[in-house]
């Protein structure tokens, strides 16, 4: 990892895609919405194992000078989030019978972060984030037709361009953002929301902002109707963040911009921990740095580069659809 110092909202540019990065630009190219972590070794050499399907891939240490290819999104995931005391036990969840599911999934998300874990500088995820992802029914966030899927690890379409997050990378990036039971959180691009249901669970409030509105109206639908009372969601362009909240003690983006907007860091309490993908997001590359941000109490800001991934770009203008 590459840490550096930067005065407040500067731009922290990525650092340049590892090598062979042909071959997992090709393998991701199925599906351009989805997002991939390319673990940066020197030299990097992929197998021709498979990608899951309509995914992208990843390329992880498997010795020196060989890799494992992963399946999509395999090693980006990685991430976190409002108090147990969250009110999130509705009938719906109160009936759910895939926690069984759930906990497989979990399992597979710790054996995945253990096995990165020299790559990634993780290879123990926080307890909390773990225990949220088995509690969050995940199925009740994806269209009908990917319900079964719902706890494979793998990313999902949920329409729009837009998908669900591997789990893998949900939980890897929550436990970056480190939320603690007191906290505000300011989540940009509510997608599904199950991103912000499992913030939910860690943080004491959830604001999460969505530009595609068909997507942020279901998905406040869906919160609601689970229970996830701590969470509130907007339609919006969250390049500005959401002012009237703010400050926030932890703020996370699931959309790439080419660089740190300025308002996120604005919007960051001192102390405070911004997790986001930064990076080019020219469709022949889409390559970027997944980091963390810290604010210092002078208002400056320490960045560390923790893993290379593929996101979406984050786009400014509201989309209905």
């Amino acid at each position: 990892m590459l840490r550096r110092t930067l005065p407040a909202g500067a731009y922290a540019a990525p650092l340049p895609a590892g090598t062979d990065t042909a071959s997992a630009q090709a393998a991701v190219a199925v599906a351009p919405d989805e997002e991939v972590v390319v673990v940066r070794p020197p030299p990097r050499v992929c197998s021709p194992d498979p990608c899951w399907t309509g995914g992208g891939c990843v390329c992880a240490r498997r010795s020196a000078g060989h890799e494992k290819h992963m399946g999509r999104g395999a090693i980006l995931a990685l991430i976190l989030g409002m108090a147990a005391t969250s009110a999130v036990a509705t009938s719906a969840v109160a009936r759910d019978d895939r926690a069984a599911e759930r906990r497989q999934m979990v399992e597979t998300v710790e054996r995945l972060a253990l096995s990165l874990g020299a790559s990634t500088g993780h290879a123990n995820l926080d307890a909390r984030v773990l225990n949220a992802l088995r509690t969050v029914p995940r199925h009740e966030f994806v269209p009908a037709e990917a319900a079964r899927l719902a706890y494979a690890n793998r990313p999902l379409d949920i329409g729009h361009r837009q998908s669900i997050s591997q789990p893998f990378v949900v939980a890897f990036m929550t436990h970056l953002l480190q939320v603690q039971p007191d906290e505000r959180v300011l989540e940009i691009g509510t997608g599904s929301g199950y991103q912000a249901a499992v913030l939910s669970l860690l943080a004491r409030e959830v604001y999460s902002v969505e530009i595609v509105a068909a997507l942020g109206k279901r998905a406040a639908l869906t919160l609601q109707r689970l229970g996830y009372a701590n969470v509130a969601t907007r339609i919006g362009d969250g390049y500005g963040g959401w002012k009237e909240h703010a400050p926030y003690d932890k703020i996370i983006a699931t959309a790439a911009p080419d660089h740190i907007p300025p308002a996120l860091i604005a919007q960051l309490k001192p102390g405070g921990r911004l997790v986001i993908p930064v990076g080019s997001v020219d469709p022949g590359v889409q390559v970027q740095d997944l980091m963390v941000v810290e604010k210092a109490p002078d208002g400056t800001t320490t960045s560390t580069n923790v893993v290379p991934v593929r996101f979406v770009p984050l786009t400014r203008d509201v989309r209905p659809n």
